[in-house]
């Protein structure tokens, strides 16, 4: 197979990476609008060249590896690639993707979510094995072709990923609460610490705890800004159900009910008996 995948930041330039290792591909080309990426995924070696957007639809295989709001725009340059070539998407939220696949392409898509990333892009925050031992979802493969479908398994199955299948909507809606909805929090922890006025000497006593509960506010602007508007409504739900468990805990200790707390505690120790 020879790939493209459209955009180098951390998602396509490790897939790269990953995708280079495989016996079955014989080429990756990279196509990215922003020329300092070009420039530094060719340096890092992540790509066998850089391409126009306008020759990716010459290649078997089409990775959009770009923000949300970025794949619907791409979907619809995409109507004139191959018959039987195959466009996978790794957004983010998938609903608004899948409902924007024009119908002369629907066929040829594929939507795909990795579970995987860091809070660092461009392409120099490439790695190997990001998608090693990791969760991807595919949703509503019923409306892909059966080939399609054929190629993005045989891919994700080497890429040693662990396939889960579900709607789009159970997606976003999943989505919002393990992934979307931390985001946010990790911002707002950010900001209520760099909003006051000693923020410096506070910063001073972070150790691992907050370090932990931050990293996330180092994401990309850009892209979890489209995240949060393409998934508004399950992210608001997973917002409001965070604030009224919050609420209760705040409740208990101001009521100095230390009983509850402690309990409260306890249940939540118990999310990791399913994590771990």
């Amino acid at each position: 197979m020879n790939v493209a995948i459209i955009g180098l930041g951390l998602m396509g330039g490790s897939l790269a990476k990953s995708l280079k290792k495989l016996d079955f591909i014989e080429s990756v080309v990279g196509s990215d609008h922003n020329e300092i990426h070009q420039k530094e995924a060719m340096e890092l070696a992540l790509v066998d060249k850089i391409v126009p957007f306008s020759e990716v639809k010459d290649y078997d295989v089409i990775f959009l590896a770009i923000p949300v709001d970025g794949v619907i725009s791409a979907l619809k340059n995409l109507i004139d690639i191959k018959e039987n070539a195959t466009i996978i998407d790794l957004g983010s939220t998938k609903a608004k993707i899948v409902d924007s696949v024009p119908p002369e392409i629907r066929k040829n898509f594929v939507a795909a979510h990795p579970m995987t990333g860091t809070e660092n892009f461009g392409p120099r925050a490439a790695v190997d094995d990001l998608y090693d031992d990791k969760v991807v979802v595919l949703c509503d493969l019923e409306n892909s072709g059966e080939a399609q479908v054929k190629i993005a398994k045989k891919i994700f199955k080497a890429l040693n990923m662990k396939k889960h299948f579900m709607s789009a909507n159970q997606h976003d809606r999943h989505a919002a609460f393990i992934s979307h909805m931390p985001h946010a929090i990790s911002y707002s922890l950010a900001n209520t610490v760099m909003h006051q006025e000693n923020k410096h000497n506070i910063l001073a006593l972070a150790a691992g705890g907050f370090r932990s509960m931050s990293r996330l506010a180092k994401s990309s602007a850009n892209m979890w800004e489209d995240i949060f508007r393409q998934n508004k409504t399950n992210l608001l739900e997973a917002i409001e159900l965070f604030e009224i468990e919050l609420n209760l805990l705040k409740k208990n200790i101001e009521n100095e009910e230390w009983d509850k707390v402690h309990k409260y505690i306890e249940a939540g120790n118990r999310l990791h008996d399913i994590l771990d």
